[in-house]
């Protein structure tokens, strides 16, 4: 009679080789983003918390438990994730719900996205992005061929989906809200549904973006017209795009050299979150945003390679939810900064201010750093 294998949630490690490209770039994105938060964000650190280095210390600090944390983590056999996937997605769910509540959730600016606890905040949601790409990928990854029917491919995914969505508008966030939703659709894709679902949901949201680009629907129609033409009322609601551009623009192609911009002595706000590439863009001009981009797509690029030589199903998909969150993340903040895409709170990974944000990404970074440890030698469609 065979033994019965006992049942564990510690983690096992693995010691083989990881993909020291892949962490190169992780670290030379994160070394830069210090770099730019601490030209960016000093004026308005000095004029706001009576300290230049306000933003940059703490996010060093940050920093430094990002980095342990994807260091520990891509020591682990990413295995263990799947055993965790469920409970993981449960728990940070909690917490989504825990920030709606005024006695726990705390508001600033007119959003109730933070939990602070002992003057310690951070954003579940930040959290909830990562449980959504582990959970998934668990759970996608032993389907297969069930993934093909709508019970068991769409239903209870939609289902999870539409919760998170719903949780974070009260909030509000909507930008990180479809970020998640985006995430999980790529993971079903991936994982095998047929592609009428995906051209249904592709269509409704075309048929969205038309009924808020023509006005059909009156939300967000003044951050739709701004988005347009930002200089009709750049002195209020046109206001930040109009200096994001106006930065951008007087970078020119060279850029008028690390620490001189002067947009970031506020003119432009948000310049140590959201905003922060536009002063990358005035400083280092077209050139340099173009390298630094440049980084960021050979890191996306070779994100994508590891998760194509994962060794199983389950690897693939989690460095798919990972690499498909920076890169639309990326996307978006250049967008927003650029006018490419009508204003929405969205962050610049490794770049944009936020303790919680960096750590989660780092940690990210770690889990697919664990995938490239066990990556095939040749490749075989998964």
């Amino acid at each position: 009679m065979k033994e019965k294998k006992k049942f564990s949630y510690w983690p096992k490690f693995c010691t083989l080789p990881l993909d020291f490209e892949f962490l190169s770039l992780v670290l030379m994105l994160t070394a830069i983003g210090l770099v730019m938060l601490l030209s960016a964000s000093y004026p308005a650190a000095l004029h706001y918390k009576n300290d230049a280095l306000f933003y940059f210390k703490k996010q060093a600090v940050f920093a430094l438990i990002g980095i342990a944390a994807m260091i520990f983590i891509s020591f682990l056999d990413y295995e263990w994730l799947r055993k965790v996937g469920r409970a993981f997605l449960i728990f940070s769910l909690f917490l989504l719900m825990l920030v709606l509540f005024p006695s726990i959730g705390e508001v600033r600016n007119n959003a109730r996205r933070w939990i602070s606890i002992a003057g310690f905040a951070f954003q579940p949601s930040e959290i909830v992005k990562l449980s959504v790409i582990i959970a998934f990928s668990a759970s996608i990854s032993v389907k297969k061929e069930k993934m093909r029917r709508f019970v068991s491919g769409i239903l209870p995914y939609a289902a999870t989906l539409t919760l998170i969505f719903a949780l974070m508008w009260k909030e509000p966030h909507l930008s990180g809200a479809i970020l998640i939703v985006a995430v999980g659709c790529v993971l079903m894709f991936v994982g095998g549904i047929q592609l009428r679902w995906f051209f249904m949901a592709m269509g409704i949201v075309s048929v969205g973006i038309f009924l808020l680009m023509t006005g059909i629907v009156s939300y967000g129609q003044s951050r739709i017209a701004m988005w347009k033409n930002p200089f009709i009322d750049a002195s209020n609601e046109g206001y930040q795009l109009s200096q994001s551009i106006l930065a951008i623009g007087s970078g020119g192609l060279w850029g008028l050299g690390l620490g001189r911009s002067r947009q970031k002595f506020l003119f432009l706000p948000e310049v140590q979150n959201d905003f922060v590439f536009s002063i990358v863009a005035e400083e280092l001009g077209l050139v340099g945003s173009c390298l630094i981009l440049s980084i960021f797509a050979m890191l996306i690029i070779k994100g994508y390679t590891i998760a194509r030589n994962s060794k199983d199903r389950f690897g693939a998909l989690l460095c798919v939810g990972v690499i498909t969150q920076f890169a639309l993340q990326t996307f978006l903040n250049i967008a927003v900064v650029t006018g490419l895409v009508p204003t929405t709170g969205i962050s610049l990974p490794f770049f944009s201010y936020g303790g919680t944000a960096l750590v989660m990404q780092l940690a990210e970074m770690g889990i697919v750093l664990s995938v490239s440890r066990q990556r095939k030698t040749n490749y075989t469609r998964i």
